[in-house]
């Protein structure tokens, strides 16, 4: 692919910002990781109270090997921890836990932006399988079949759109898991903060990775325009 010095300020730029908020992450959920939870609920406990207190049924939770991997899965309503979160007994653990049971809950509540999230994923299934190769053909014929540009545009914009749709799914998430967590009495004082700080910090990258996505799809539009 052809770089010049815009994209290349443009990629060092949000990879040092990703790097950043990435470490800031590590580091914050590090420290909350030990923080024990005075209740002494594990991260499986946790998820299995919010979800029956919300009325959401069907809905199994199982550990997921890897760290910070950790996720909602709608296809088959489950809802995965990794080993430090399905066993933790701390701070970090309970906030992990209560966010991912935040997006069951939206799923049971039929949560618009995660019903869009969901209905976009064939799409962006199949344009980030060819999407790098369009894109590198368009930039490489823009003067003699433009097109094909133009088509990689459109699928970069696809995702671009889902980065974006994204960011509501995740603060909405993080917004129920605290009101629950509060609610509930299980955080309370520092461990609240520290829950807030550790989920703030986390719905960071997704902020990230949707402005990299859309400076980046700028930046072919540029290209695309220039030709003229």
């Amino acid at each position: 692919m052809i770089l010049n010095m815009e994209i290349l300020i443009i990629f060092g730029v949000f990879m040092l910002l990703s790097w950043m908020v990435s470490s800031r992450l590590k580091n914050r959920f590090a420290k909350y990781s030990k923080m024990p939870l005075r209740s002494g609920l594990s991260g499986r406990d946790i998820a299995e109270k919010m979800l029956r207190e919300s009325g959401v049924e069907n809905v199994r939770i199982i550990s997921t090997p890897g760290r910070l991997t950790d996720h909602y899965n709608p296809m088959n309503r489950t809802v995965n921890l990794s080993p430090q979160v399905y066993q933790g007994r701390s701070v970090a653990a309970a906030a992990v836990a209560a966010h991912e049971c935040g997006h069951a809950v939206q799923h049971a509540r039929a949560y618009a932006p995660l019903k869009l999230r969901s209905a976009l994923v064939p799409v962006i299934s199949v344009s980030s399988r060819y999407m790098q190769w369009v894109l590198l053909g368009g930039i490489l014929m823009v003067e003699t079949f433009p097109m094909l540009l133009l088509a990689g545009i459109i699928m970069f914009a696809a995702t671009t759109l889902f980065s974006f749709v994204t960011l509501p799914v995740e603060f909405d998430a993080t917004n129920r898991a605290l009101s629950w967590l509060t609610d509930t009495g299980i955080t309370v004082g520092e461990e609240y903060s520290s829950a807030k700080d550790a989920l703030k910090w986390a719905s960071l990258t997704y902020v990230v990775a949707a402005l990299a996505s859309l400076a980046t799809l700028m930046y072919y539009i540029m290209i695309f325009m220039g030709r003229r």
